[in-house]
């Protein structure tokens, strides 16, 4: 299936590594051009850069911490000034600490809720004046524990389910002008940075999904190119979830 995305500006933030690279790389491959956002990772932003150009396609990485207003202010303007536009955005970047809610301190609360929360509402209301210029996209990935809690991630699933309702918000707000929101629910999703962890846990891990095993990225990635794409059209306001069956409402 064509996704018609030729012509598109994608900006995916968190874009350089494990799930935000994978979508980087399949959203250029449907022609759209990427604009890669990374804060701590520019050698591995600079390779996904090199990838999908090599390919034939365009991507330039920008360095912006989501957490940061102004930083990403000043990003999204380059994304538009440097690629003429932008018409999909995908709010990816996170940080997660697991923890005993009774163990957490106020400054691990901060930097979950400053990182995943405010940093999906800082990229969209930079973002949207452009998105509306036309039919905008606004995809957002979040962990299951989001929808249905998990012990040890009670301040990043309170974060990441302010995200949930800030898209169905925006859903409703920014629809008259043509623009979708939409969340993907993440089940456990194996990436090299834990993969020890994974390896160490992963009878016990395996056992939560009807499917006996893990996601990866290559799972995830065709969903939100399918809507960022005209195809994902009629598509808005929805929580889909991509976990294995870790969760079934």
């Amino acid at each position: 299936m064509d996704m018609l995305l030729n012509g598109k500006v994608a900006l995916v933030t968190g874009g350089a590594r494990d799930v935000g690279r994978e979508i980087a790389l399949s959203l250029a491959a449907e022609g759209a051009a990427v604009a890669i956002n990374y804060n701590g990772s520019h050698e591995a932003a600079a390779e996904v850069v090199a990838e999908i150009e090599k390919k034939g396609g365009k991507a330039l990485a920008y360095k912006a911490d989501v957490s940061n207003f102004d930083e990403v202010k000043t990003m999204v303007a380059k994304i538009v000034a440097d690629m003429g536009g932008l018409n999909i955005l995908v709010n990816n970047a996170g940080f997660a600490m697991r923890n005993r809610f009774a163990d957490t301190t106020p400054d691990e609360w901060q930097k979950q809720i400053d990182i995943c929360l405010y940093g999906a509402i800082h990229v969209s209301k930079a973002a949207a004046p452009h998105l509306e210029k036309g039919d905008g996209r606004i995809i957002a990935l979040v962990g299951d524990s989001s929808r249905v809690g998990e012990s040890g991630l009670s301040i990043v699933a309170a974060a990441r389910g302010g995200v949930i309702a800030l898209m169905k918000s925006l859903a409703r707000e920014m629809g008259r002008s043509g623009v979708t929101a939409n969340t993907i629910s993440l089940g456990l999703i194996e990436t090299p940075h834990d993969i020890e962890w994974v390896n160490a846990n992963r009878d016990k891990l395996t056992r939560l999904y009807p499917l006996r095993r893990l996601g990866f990225p290559s799972d995830i990635a065709p969903m939100v190119t399918l809507l960022a794409s005209k195809h994902g059209g009629w598509i808005t306001g929805q929580t889909i979830s991509i976990s294995g069956g870790f969760s079934m409402i």
